[in-house]
Order: C-alpha cells, then sequence, then structure tokens
C-alpha cells in the first residue's frame, strides 16, 4: 500500500497545476470537492444519526440506475434501524442520487487517501460497503479491512477490454481482488473471469443484472413535450451518444445525423432526438445540429407541429422516460469503440433496439436479445441508414423486434432479490 499511496500522491502533485486551473475556470471542477478531500457534510451526519448505516458506492448515472431499486429493498428488508446512503464520483451521477435518493443521504466519494477516507469511515461506522459494477479503489479497500467493514462487489462484470488488461498485471491486481467479502456477479462468464483474475473462489457468486429490474419512468415532462412535438410523427432517440476520439473520427452524433437525414428524415419526416452521454459534450453536439431545426430540451421544446426536426436532450435523468415514446432507439457508445450502453433501457418499453458492433460492456445482456432476435446490430453509418429506414417502413416488423427485447427483459428479472438476501446475510441483525 505504501508504493501505491506514494503513486498517487506524486501522480496528484504532478497534475496539480492542471487541477487548480480547471478549478478555477470550471464549476463542475469545484463541485464536492470539499467532500472529495475528505470533508463529511454535516447533513449526511444528521441523517445517520442513531442508525446503522450501509454504504453504497455507484459511480455515475448507470451505476445510480442499478442501485435505485436495490436501495429501496435493503431498507425494507433492514428494518428502521438502518439507513443506506449513497456515494458518486460523477456530477451527473451525484445529480440523480440526490432526485432519486434525496440529497441529505447523497455525497460524493473521498479521493483513495487514507485520512479522507478514514473520516468518512470514522463517521459512518458502515456495516457493509456495497460498491456497484466494477469500481475498486486500492486504499478504500485496505482501510475497510483495517476497520473490520466487510465490502461486497454488486452487479460485478469484467469487460473485455478490462479483462485482457488486468491480465496482464494479475499479480498485482489479485491483492485488490480478494479483498471484497462478497462479488454477486452478473452472468457465469464474469464469475469466471473474476476468479481467473484473483478472486476467492468462495466469495464469487452469479446472481444476474440488477439492470434487469430497474422499470424506468414512462412520463416525464420532457417526455410529454416532445410527444407533443413529434405530432404522431416517428421518433428516432439515439442515446449515450459519445464522441468520436482524437483522430478527426466523426461522432457518434454525427453519424446517427448521417443516418437520419436522407429517407428517415425527408420520405418518413422522423423527429431525431439526440441524448449525449457526457454533459460537457452538449455545445459540440448543438454546433452539429445548427443547419436543422433544433430545440435544446432545456430551453423547452415548441410543440407547435412541424416546428422541429431534432431535440438536443441536454438535461439530466430524462432519457429512461424519453426512449419510452421512441419507434426507434438507438443505443450509443457502440459505433465508437466504447464497449456500449445499456441496451435494457428502451428494450424495457418494447422499442426496437438498434445498437453498433461495440457491446463488450453488455456482452451478457446483448447476447440474450440477439439469441432471440430481439436487436439490431449494425456495423457502421451505412448500415444504421438501412435499418432505420427498414423499421420506419415495416413497422410491424420493427414492433416485434421491440416485443422480443422486451420478453428478455421481463423474462432475467430477480437479481435484486437475490442480491438483497445475499447482502442482509452478511450484516449482523
Amino acid at each position: 500500500m505504501l508504493a501505491y499511496s506514494l503513486l498517487l500522491t506524486l501522480g496528484l502533485l504532478l497534475s496539480s497545476p492542471w487541477w487548480l486551473l480547471r478549478m478555477a475556470t470550471t464549476e463542475r471542477y469545484r463541485e464536492g470537492l470539499r467532500e472529495r478531500l475528505g470533508g463529511v457534510p454535516a447533513r449526511l451526519c444528521e441523517a445517520v444519526r442513531g442508525k446503522r448505516v450501509i454504504w453504497v458506492h455507484a459511480v455515475s448515472v448507470g451505476e445510480v440506475l442499478a442501485a435505485s431499486r436495490l436501495v429501496g429493498e435493503l431498507e425494507a428488508a433492514l428494518g428502521e434501524g438502518f439507513r443506506v446512503v449513497v456515494s458518486t464520483t460523477t456530477r451527473t451521477g451525484q445529480a440523480l442520487a440526490r432526485e432519486r435518493f434525496g440529497a441529505e443521504r447523497v455525497f460524493y466519494m473521498p479521493l483513495d487517501f487514507a485520512w479522507m477516507v478514514r473520516r468518512y469511515l470514522q463517521a459512518l461506522k458502515p456495516e457493509v460497503l456495497l460498491l456497484m459494477e466494477s469500481e475498486l479503489w486500492p486504499r478504500m479497500l485496505h482501510e475497510c479491512a483495517r476497520a473490520g467493514v466487510p465490502v461486497a462487489v454488486v452487479n460485478a462484470r469484467v469487460s473485455d477490454r478490462s479483462f485482457a488488461r488486468t491480465m496482464t498485471v494479475r499479480d498485482i491486481w489479485q491483492y485488490v481482488l480478494r479483498k471484497p467479502s462478497l462479488w454477486l456477479a452478473q452472468s457465469e462468464e464474469d464469475a469466471r473471469r473474476l476468479i481467473a483474475l484473483g478472486a476467492w473462489g468462495e466469495t464469487v457468486k452469479v446472481i444476474g443484472n440488477l439492470k434487469y429490474d430497474v422499470r424506468a419512468p414512462r412520463q416525464s415532462r420532457i417526455a410529454e413535450l416532445i410527444r407533443e412535438a413529434a405530432s404522431g410523427r416517428p421518433v428516432v432517440v439515439a442515446g449515450s451518444t459519445v464522441g468520436g476520439g482524437t483522430n478527426n473520427d466523426l461522432s457518434e452524433e454525427e453519424m446517427v445525423i448521417q443516418a437520419w437525414e436522407g429517407r428517415a428524415r425527408n420520405e418518413f419526416n422522423a423527429l431525431l432526438v439526440l441524448a449525449p452521454r457526457h454533459p460537457e459534450r452538449f455545445g459540440l453536439v448543438e454546433s452539429a445540429v445548427m443547419e436543422y431545426r433544433f430545440a435544446r430540451a432545456s430551453d423547452g421544446v415548441p410543440t407547435q407541429e412541424g416546428s422541429l426536426e431534432v431535440v438536443l436532450l441536454d438535461t439530466i435523468g430524462d432519457l429512461a422516460s424519453v426512449y419510452g415514446l421512441a419507434d426507434i432507439a438507438f443505443v450509443g457508445g457502440s459505433l465508437i469503440k466504447s464497449g456500449g450502453h445499456n441496451p435494457l433501457e428502451p428494450a424495457q418499453f418494447g422499442v426496437p433496439v438498434v445498437m453498433g458492433p461495440s457491446f463488450e460492456n453488455f456482452r451478457d445482456v446483448v447476447g440474450k436479445m440477439r439469441a432471440s432476435d430481439g436487436i439490431c446490430i449494425v456495423q457502421n453509418k451505412q448500415e444504421l441508414e438501412l435499418v432505420l429506414v427498414g423499421m420506419l417502413k415495416d413497422r410491424e416488423a420493427a414492433q416485434a423486434v421491440g416485443q422480443r427485447g422486451r420478453q428478455v427483459f421481463e423474462d432475467q428479472q430477480g437479481a435484486t432479490a437475490r442480491s438483497v438476501e445475499a447482502i442482509v446475510a452478511m450484516v449482523k441483525l
């Protein structure tokens, strides 16, 4: 741990000029700084007063969504003497967590330095720390072991890229992977990979994917405005889209626009909704749609018939409900080699889902959907255009794809209940 701490400190010192400049010029780098540096907020201390604490860490929006049902069911199972608190890493995750769970029990994860981590462990005295998916910090795990706090990794997964990269330094990482008392893996393949990387076999259980259990609300103010703006026209939603990297590659938004602006736009009069994954890219995406009749959702969506061609969804937490009104959903991070995002968000509504070839982050989910013909995988923007036109042309066939995808979602539920049972068994009631 000494070598790790020295390297982390050195990295922070070397990068400090960059961080100081960012904090001076950009608000999002200042937000939550006191909490990240070990300042435990008074509201959090008040929220847990007299309660036994379960600490859930969810990095960003996807992990917060996965944890949303788990938190409620854990509190119901454990009773009034317990309180679940939630930490996040990203600003968008923080905003959604506060909306879902209430600001008083949501905070930023401290940086991975001993004295910062210890302040939270001393203040909260958690019965257990639950890490969502794959967020492992060596110092946090070490300090939990030192304080006698058991750690469980919930909805655990290992992507293709992470597995290949971590196997090259397996001897180092197995020390970290053997710290958690429990791994609740999404699939048999994830369990096999965790054990291959060094986790103790007896600590790994296959539970299933929590995201099958998360039902998004179908209604939201923004979704209703977009529905009115569509005025019966077909709606194509491109969600969680990402940039094109550093080699002047096209962004996913640009590829989607090029696939849409021909027949989908001109022949079928489809309304396009673009929902970039990262808020800092909203301005760039706005520049890409300036030539069309467009609106940013945060400014309001004009509902006069024919007044819109493109909506830029630049609000947090609305994508899932907007998927619910789509006729076709493209799930991003997949035409760019980024690993893909969650196809279950639109599939739960029976919306036909299209993804690119990069879906290793959701390998098990996509595999089940492909096996039932409940998703369309395209290799490039040309194939995306053909699929969009084909689905708009044959709405009945498109709806059949959507219903098969929805059936996969329905058939795989139950991971939350199994996770709660395993976690409750860790806690001394």
